[in-house]
């Protein structure tokens, strides 16, 4: 009996899973160390394919093995010499996290003896993964959606709690579902046009009575809500960009220092100390925020100062927020500053000039006064900047996105509007009906139910390899 049927015959009866497309022309079967690099209590080892449950009986002496069994054992190589010894878990397609025969071998956590598995692995038939190749599998075999797959990785990366727990949202399915829900209003709407266009000879017109003008209107309310959310979303996971800007000597390597919690810049009263973009990441009410402290902006002749500067202007128009940083125990210029839409002046060293920490508005600018010497208003400045980034207050629906889906959202929704427009002013049901499908059509690239392998080669290419 092979290890397959041995299983089987164990196994309880299961459903079958419907892939969406062949998963690999070749079925090959992949592997790849699961765990960080380095050393460590456990190491793992991943399996997916048709022959990763023979691979692990041969690596394990022959024995039988359970699904879903923890099974103490050996792991042998080629000459029947002992590699490691650890455990055996066997997961039967389709109810493995792939949807294939899936396979963890769980070993002791050095990176040679987990070379040594992971080769005596590939000598049996398996292939190394590629980088998310798990994850594209589960994807391929309906076992995730494209949101959940790209929540594994975020979930990985998460540079804070909020990001994980957003993360942790997505996964469990809280974005595709609103996506659906959305799909489902949209399908709704599109089947009682197309009834209407097939039924003319009706006495009563369906497409005037008012139900598909109010129906629009509350997909159109939903797909910009979902926008806000996400949006909300992908700047927790992604944090925002910090510029500070300003004349040398302001006391942009102060704040730096004040927002970090420590000294990572150097502070002199050295006009041009700083020369370069230095660079940290501080977070703030779980927002990841990147510091980049720029190059006093001044004319000089000194070669290395004109490209420090010319590499400040073009951070600044880069950034998320730019902070201009102003000296407020002088006169600051203020007819010097341009400050674009994102700019909010910093006026520092009031320790010096007497004035009290304040958030105000300058020449219809936000402001703030503070003393990055002392610490005095940078609590004022942490508000203000979580209130330009606008975020709604509603953590606890928060889930991870990422521009990609912004971007759908966006385009759906500016559909949705011109549909809308038209239809007001010519009524014609045609127009709606291929109207709504071109929405529909790109809300399923947002779960991938409509993704070309260009797009699901890039998502997955990111990932980490064993994932």
């Amino acid at each position: 009996m092979s290890s397959r049927e041995e299983l089987n015959a164990t196994a309880p009866e299961q459903e079958s899973s419907t892939p969406n497309r062949d998963l690999l022309t070749d079925h090959d079967t992949i592997a790849a160390v699961a765990t960080p690099s380095g050393t460590g209590g456990i190491g793992v080892i991943r399996l997916s394919g048709t022959r990763a449950i023979e691979i692990a009986r041969r690596i394990s002496s022959g024995q039988t093995l359970r699904e879903r069994t923890a099974h103490y054992t050996q792991f042998l190589d080629e000459t029947g010499s002992v590699i490691d010894d650890g455990l055996v878990i066997v997961f039967v397609a389709p109810r493995s996290f792939t949807g294939q025969d899936c396979v963890e071998l769980q070993g002791h956590g050095g990176p040679i003896v987990l070379n040594q598995l992971l080769r005596r692995c590939l000598d049996l038939g398996a292939r190394q993964a590629r980088p998310g190749e798990f994850s594209e599998r589960a994807f391929l075999n309906n076992k995730i959606d494209l949101v959940q797959a790209e929540a594994i990785a975020d979930l990985i990366a998460a540079n804070s709690e909020m990001a994980a727990k957003q993360a942790q949202a997505s996964l469990s399915g809280v974005f595709s579902d609103s996506v659906h829900a959305i799909s489902r209003d949209i399908t709704a709407l599109r089947v009682y046009v197309e009834a209407a266009l097939d039924f003319p000879e009706e006495d009563v017109d369906f497409l005037s009575d008012g139900q598909v003008t109010g129906t629009l209107q509350n997909i159109i309310t939903a797909v910009d809500e979902l926008r806000s959310r996400a949006r909300d979303g992908a700047l927790v996971q992604a944090g925002a960009t910090l510029v500070l800007a300003g004349k040398p000597n302001a006391g942009k390597s102060s704040l730096l220092n004040a927002l970090s919690g420590d000294d990572v810049a150097i502070v002199t009263e050295i006009p041009g100390t700083t020369r370069d973009l230095l660079k940290e990441t501080v977070i703030i009410a779980d927002i990841p925020f990147q510091l980049i402290d720029t190059a006093g902006l001044r004319s000089s002749d000194d070669p290395i100062e004109q490209e420090g500067v010319r590499r400040a202007e073009k951070a600044i128009a880069q950034a998320d927020i730019t902070l201009h940083v102003l000296d407020d125990s002088e006169d600051p210029v203020l007819e010097s500053i341009n400050p674009a839409p994102n700019a909010l002046l910093i006026f520092n060293k009031i320790d010096l000039s007497g004035r009290s920490p304040e958030v105000f508005k300058e020449s219809g600018v936000d402001a703030v006064a503070l003393s990055a010497r002392t610490g005095e208003g940078i609590d004022g400045l942490r508000s203000v900047l979580l209130k330009k980034l606008g975020l709604r207050d509603d953590s606890e629906n928060r889930f991870s996105a990422r521009e990609r889906h912004i971007q759908a959202l966006e385009e759906t929704l500016a559909g949705l509007e011109a549909c809308q427009a038209r239809f007001s002013m010519s009524g014609a049901g045609e127009l709606l009906a291929e109207d709504l499908k071109a929405a529909h059509n790109l809300l399923g690239t947002i779960t991938g139910k409509l993704s070309n392998d260009d797009l699901l080669g890039e998502i997955f290419s990111s990932f980490c390899i064993g994932k």
